[in-house]
């Protein structure tokens, strides 16, 4: 714990010890018959796209625990409900709102914003008020070395999401009679945060197995040309070739790669999704391995949604389409909450942070167990390999619904 969170921690002792009434009777009687999380998410700006999927997986989660008889802590039972603010998609407002949730509204538990950047403004905020956080959608590793003991994330972290490529990579090589220290890696990263932090997982894991990265380029925000990058792969012949660029990235890599007629055995990218390969580029995108944090076809299952194929089917229902992975993750973060709630059987904030910090629960969205940074290292990622149109979950093989093809075929074989 940080000397500021002692001290506060110290400060808050000292004034409940100067009230006749116990911390958790006081806080209990705020909550008349309902308990309100707080959000400023993105409902405009560059991330409402994504903002939105959050919503959607906050709103399903809440309806469903209210559905089911709501809360129970003690003798009494509460509604979910979350109060929204915009926050723009910008990192100041975002703090201003968290604020404002906080002091004005009065709200004690939040749920997390839309992106690693968002989650690092609101962060200190939550922390300074002794607020606990539970967010789904900030991945970023820096987020979990500021020691920060209010902030608890349900989602895989950045470092993680290419560890089942290189993993799936070591794997192919043994079955093909061959050591994982034999193979090389050429990787592509945009030099942000985010896409910086995968790089530094793929290099840690490439470690690991004595994998060389034969290269090893950052490009600019906003990429616009990957071409000198896709020159150095055609010379090097790396057996891997990694990707993190967001959506740009990976619509880039595709198209550029087709065009020069790049060859690899295996491409793995984050982001196949949002930047929807396989409308854009169709046959052009087949045997391309995607990062994701979640998938439908996966056997995690809890009573709230049964099977994560089911939360798949009421989402699309309701809402008309797929659900995205940040969906999914935003609705078992209330989960999360409902469960801590119940095991600290109380509404004190401090109480139910303790709580949090020892979740151990399936979801359907996976395993949620948190180490003493706040991070959820009990759920992998998932690998996705586009076959036919269609992403099927190739890794780890434990958890695929399809065999990896492999390698991939040279363009002019296509």
């Amino acid at each position: 714990m940080s000397a500021f969170r002692k001290l506060t921690a110290g400060l808050a002792g000292l004034a409940a010890c100067a009230v006749a009434v116990p911390a958790t009777a006081a806080d209990d009687t705020q909550f008349d018959g309902t308990i309100t999380l707080g959000a400023a998410i993105s409902l405009t700006g560059k991330y409402s796209t994504n903002g939105g999927h959050t919503k959607k997986g906050y709103d399903m989660a809440v309806d469903r625990i209210n559905s089911m008889g709501g809360v129970e802590v003690g003798d009494k039972t509460y509604k979910l409900e979350v109060k929204y603010y915009d926050d723009e998609s910008t990192p100041a407002r975002g703090a201003q709102l968290a604020e404002r949730l906080i002091q004005q509204d009065d709200v004690k538990f939040v749920l997390g914003p839309y992106s690693s950047g968002m989650t690092k403004a609101i962060a200190p905020v939550t922390e300074e008020h002794g607020v606990p956080m539970v967010e789904a959608n900030g991945a970023s590793r820096s987020l979990f070395t500021q020691g920060y003991d209010y902030l608890f994330a349900v989602l895989s972290t950045s470092e993680q999401y290419l560890a089942s490529a290189v993993d799936l990579r070591a794997e192919l090589a043994r079955k093909d009679g061959m050591k994982p220290s034999n193979m090389t890696i050429a990787g592509v990263f945009e030099n942000d945060p985010f896409s910086q932090d995968i790089r530094a997982g793929v290099l840690a894991d490439a470690k690991e197995y004595g994998m060389e990265m034969v290269v090893d380029d950052k490009l600019p925000p906003e990429i616009n040309d990957m071409s000198s990058t896709l020159i150095k792969v055609k010379a090097t012949k790396p057996d891997m070739l990694v990707v993190s660029g967001h959506s740009k990235g990976a619509a880039l890599a595709i198209r550029q790669m087709s065009e020069m007629r790049v060859n690899v055995p295996m491409l793995a990218m984050t982001h196949c999704d949002s930047a929807q390969i396989i409308k854009k580029f169709g046959d052009k995108a087949e045997y391309t391995l995607c990062a994701s944090q979640w998938a439908p076809s996966l056997k995690y299952a809890d009573k709230y949604f049964g099977e994560a194929s089911q939360f798949a089917k009421d989402f699309k229902k309701r809402y008309g389409y797929a659900p995205p992975y940040q969906s999914a993750e935003s609705a078992a973060a209330v989960l999360v909450y409902k469960n801590a709630f119940e095991r600290a059987d109380s509404l004190n904030k401090k109480a139910v942070r303790d709580a949090l910090q020892k979740t151990d629960m399936m979801t359907f969205y996976g395993p949620i167990n948190f180490d003493d940074t706040g991070k959820n290292i009990a759920k992998p990622m998932v690998l996705y390999q586009v076959q036919d149109g269609e992403y099927k979950v190739v890794a780890p093989t434990k958890y695929a619904n399809a065999d990896v093809r492999y390698p991939m075929p040279k363009w002019s074989e296509r």
